[in-house]
């Protein structure tokens, strides 16, 4: 019996090494080696130190990987291997804007996957792709925890929730249009390298922009406090007995 395997992830490990433009000068080098000076184990700083290679280049580049291994002494095939095996970190170069939308199970059922067609037809692209313009591009998203507000979407991993097909048209627009755009969370959109930068370690001052839960997640506690309901006292529950031993 003969044959081969095949598989539906046809994108995966290929790092573009035809295209060798980087931003990355001394001072990104300088923040790479900040964040590996950071851990007890520097090859622990991979994954933030991929991140701050996005928010120069919009990717992740072969100089990246190149400057990985040798800030922390791995081959550059152990980064290349981490930075394919990872949704976040891009093969090629990502829009001005990243627009997610998650169709796994709850928010599926909500309409996840119209919203996902609604926002490929809208912008003239198939899931991982860049409109031809850079502004945005699209992403099929795996589970957001935030199932009670399905069917979310995400811009530069900013929330937004209860998403509806004309809630996705006006989102698209405006992000197409350079318009200032907010989510419903409260914080204001940067551009998806400003948030890579964010992921990496470096804080933008803005981490407390907007509530940091919104209503349908704080909804129990609410209750609970409405109704003076407390977890029990670790300290005064009772001793369970031991377990017989059986032969």
């Amino acid at each position: 019996m003969s044959g081969h395997f095949t598989h539906d992830f046809p994108e995966s490990g290929s790092v573009d090494y035809s295209d060798q433009s980087t931003n990355l000068d001394a001072t990104a080098e300088a923040e790479l080696r900040e964040l590996a000076s950071r851990y007890p184990q520097p090859r622990s700083a991979l994954l933030p130190m991929l991140h701050l290679v996005q928010s120069y280049d919009g990717r992740i580049s072969p100089r990246g990987i190149e400057l990985c291994a040798e800030i922390l002494d791995i081959t550059t095939a152990q980064v290349s291997g981490v930075a394919t095996f990872y949704t976040m970190y891009k093969r090629k170069p990502a829009g001005h804007n990243h627009l997610g939308v998650c169709t796994t199970a709850l928010c599926a059922v909500m309409g996840g996957d119209i919203l996902l067609e609604r926002a490929k037809q809208r912008l003239g692209i198939d899931e991982g792709q860049t409109t031809p313009c850079g502004k945005v591009s699209l992403e099929r998203l795996e589970c957001n925890a935030a199932c009670d507000y399905a069917p979310v979407a995400m811009v530069n991993w900013e929330f937004f929730d209860d998403m509806t097909p004309e809630k996705m048209d006006e989102l698209i627009e405006k992000l197409m249009n350079g318009e200032p755009v907010v989510s419903p969370r409260g914080a204001t959109i940067t551009s998806w390298r400003e948030a890579e930068r964010v992921l990496a370690g470096f804080p933008d001052g803005r981490a407390d922009e907007g509530p940091s839960a919104g209503h349908a997640s704080r909804l129990g506690r609410e209750i609970a406090e409405e109704r003076g309901w407390t977890a029990p006292d670790p300290a005064n529950l009772p001793t369970p007995e031991p377990k017989e031993e059986t032969k």
